[in-house]
């Protein structure tokens, strides 16, 4: 386990270096990067958008191509288990989501499944309520659903800032929508301490852990949220496009009723009758015919995760956090970048993002330099952290990297 507080401030970069190397020699992670296909000298701090390719997928795509569709046909539906896919990758994903079996469903986009949750969280509230409370600074797709969820349900939107948000909530409250980690400043959310917050003003809660599920502990189940949604290309690796998930807890799935009624929902899918019966559990959840090729990708990048403790992935996550930032502290001028991430490990993801001016510019140079992070505008660079493939020699390239190019 990393104690981050051995880390040693404005020690020069030769120390620097000899850091990083002790700290990737005593990683207990560090062999999972042979977990993963990276490119030869690339420092890859971008799996907060996109992470990075498990080395199994390859093959395990060109079966489901080759012989589960080219061979089998329609017969692998049944004989390669492609119609209980959805339940069955949900089921892998939920202990990293801390979530007993049964709670998840995998399938669409993680905007799909945000208004599925919302519309399905005020039909499950209290009919006398009329306000959904949205956080202010969330992912611009985020409010775009909220706004017509809102609509087609009868509330009325009011945004928010989460670290104030319980202030806001009150007996006109029906549902919270709130980001776990915020996606552009990597500032981590009260999950606990909103979720009860919700319930004591009688409010239903929607998390959004497309920034947090894969990087640190969850406690879905333990802190009792209501609904949540998130994607599995980031720090689930399940490739570009991969299929969202969906949430629903277990007290709650009697009575979701899913705006989206699709066939693959239904009880009896193959009965094809006119009229909807919703299927029993999380698997209401589902909609149409799921995406068999991308859907089987996922199910094989998450071998990524045989054996791996989400506990030992937060330590190492903070401790490379600590680390690059220390070495950004050394390595680039006064004055030049500033922190937009919470130092405070409480209160942080899994990534760092700094403000600068000319940021788009400056990103275009480290990655040309190959380091790849991302930028957010206007002036926000972003480093995320994936303690699978992510060392601690890294964290010191790009800081080191960063600091060049501002010299």
């Amino acid at each position: 386990m990393f104690d981050a507080t051995q880390i040693p401030g404005g020690p020069g970069a030769g120390v620097l270096v000899a850091r990083a190397a002790a700290l990737d020699a005593a990683d207990e992670l560090g062999k999972l990067r042979e977990r993963f296909t990276l490119p030869e000298g690339v420092v890859y701090l971008d799996g907060n958008s996109l992470g990075a390719l498990p080395a199994g997928v390859a093959a395990a795509t060109a079966d489901v191509v080759a012989r589960q569709w080219g061979e089998l046909l329609i017969r692998s539906w049944d004989e390669s288990g492609w119609w209980t896919a959805p339940e069955r990758i949900g089921d892998r994903i939920a202990p990293l989501l801390g979530a007993a079996p049964g709670q998840v469903v995998v399938g669409d986009s993680t905007s799909v499944n945000l208004f599925k949750a919302l519309v399905g969280a005020a039909r499950l509230a209290s009919p006398m309520r009329g306000k959904m409370l949205v956080d202010a600074s969330t992912f611009p797709t985020d409010g775009y659903i909220a706004e017509s969820a809102a609509r087609m349900t009868g509330l009325a939107v009011t945004p928010v800032d989460p670290s104030r948000a319980a202030e806001e909530m009150d007996g006109d409250t029906a549902v919270v929508l709130l980001n776990h980690v915020d996606y552009k400043t990597g500032r981590l959310h009260d999950l606990p301490g909103l979720t009860a917050a919700a319930h004591e003003a009688g409010a239903l809660i929607v998390w959004d852990l497309c920034h947090s599920a894969g990087a640190l502990p969850v406690g879905l189940d333990e802190h009792g949220v209501d609904l949540a949604v998130g994607c599995t290309y980031k720090y689930l690796n399940g490739g570009p496009g991969a299929p969202a998930y969906l949430y629903i807890a277990g007290r709650h799935q009697a009575g979701f009723d899913s705006p989206l009624p699709g066939w693959n929902g239904h009880a009896e899918p193959f009965a094809m009758t006119p009229g909807y019966l919703p299927a029993e559990g999380a698997a209401r959840g589902r909609v149409g015919t799921p995406d068999i090729l991308s859907m089987l990708a996922l199910e094989s990048a998450l071998d990524a995760w045989d054996g791996v403790s989400v506990e030992a992935v937060r330590a190492k996550s903070l401790a490379l956090g600590d680390f690059f930032l220390a070495c950004v502290a050394e390595y680039v001028p006064q004055g030049r970048v500033e922190s937009v991430t919470p130092v405070e490990h409480d209160r942080r993801g899994s990534q760092v993002s700094l403000r600068t001016d000319n940021a788009r510019e400056v990103m275009r140079e480290l990655i040309s330099r190959g380091v790849v992070g991302d930028f957010r505008a206007p002036d926000v660079l972003r480093f995320g952290f994936t303690p699978l493939y992510v060392g601690f020699a890294d964290a010191e390239r790009a800081a080191r990297t960063l600091g060049h190019i501002f010299g």
